[in-house]
């Protein structure tokens, strides 16, 4: 995983970056707030930050700050490092947008579950982002097939209709049982998207790309489609 030091003392700096590396963190880092605040605006900054409170230039609590009043899809998980350990103190540090503190000196051991938890927050979120992505995807579908299932009922009423009322030997007979078919075919794909209850995908184009997986997606059983 990816994580941004952000911390002005080249040997504080040097530190975190080797431990953190031999931990297997992929470690970009900074010199000073305004260099972090430069690498954490780009589309694939990292999303666990450690940052130094006292830093030159724009601070670690500064930072933060401007972090926060940002509107991302993607939040940061901030760890402020600070050599000020007074209950003000860290109040005025969660209070800015940091989600966790760690005071100098610290114990690497510490620091290393203190990111730990970093790390399993980053996950968590993204996972909900994908579930709440993936809700208002199957809501919008639900809704397409909604409005697809009545005009899909009129033309297999009709193409019933017209195989009943023609003969057997009719050359047509044939072309509008397959209309029918495909179009009750097609009802009851709708009706499986409006019954899926996980996510379940299977591979598409050779391996190369995933797709929903409808039949095990759907906790509907196999039956003519709904009437909407």
């Amino acid at each position: 995983m990816r994580i941004l030091v952000a911390e002005d003392d080249i040997t504080s700096r040097l530190m975190l970056q080797g431990v953190l590396s031999k931990f297997g963190y992929l470690v970009t880092s900074a010199t000073d707030g305004e260099e972090a605040w430069k690498i954490l605006q780009q589309p694939d900054a990292p999303l666990l930050v450690v940052l130094d409170r006292v830093m030159p230039g724009m601070d670690g609590l500064t930072l933060c700050r401007k972090l926060r009043a940002q509107h991302r899809p993607e939040p940061f998980y901030i760890l402020l490092l600070t050599s000020k350990a007074e209950p003000n103190d860290i109040v005025q540090g969660l209070d800015a947008g940091a989600d966790d503190y760690i005071a100098k000196p610290y114990d690497i051991t510490e620091l290393l579950a203190r990111i730990g938890v970093g790390r399993r927050v980053l996950k968590l979120q993204a996972e909900v982002a994908m579930r709440q992505k993936l809700q208002g995807v199957l809501e919008m579908a639900g809704a397409i097939c909604h409005e697809l299932n009545q005009p899909l009922y009129v033309v297999s009423g009709y193409s019933e209709m017209l195989l009943q009322d023609l003969d057997e030997n009719d050359p047509h007979v044939e072309t509008i049982r397959t209309i029918k078919t495909e179009i009750d075919r097609i009802g009851e794909i709708t009706r499986k998207i409006m019954h899926i209850t996980q996510y379940r995908t299977k591979d598409y184009l050779g391996g190369r790309q995933a797709i929903v997986d409808i039949q095990k997606a759907s906790a509907s059983s196999s039956s003519p489609f709904l009437k909407g």
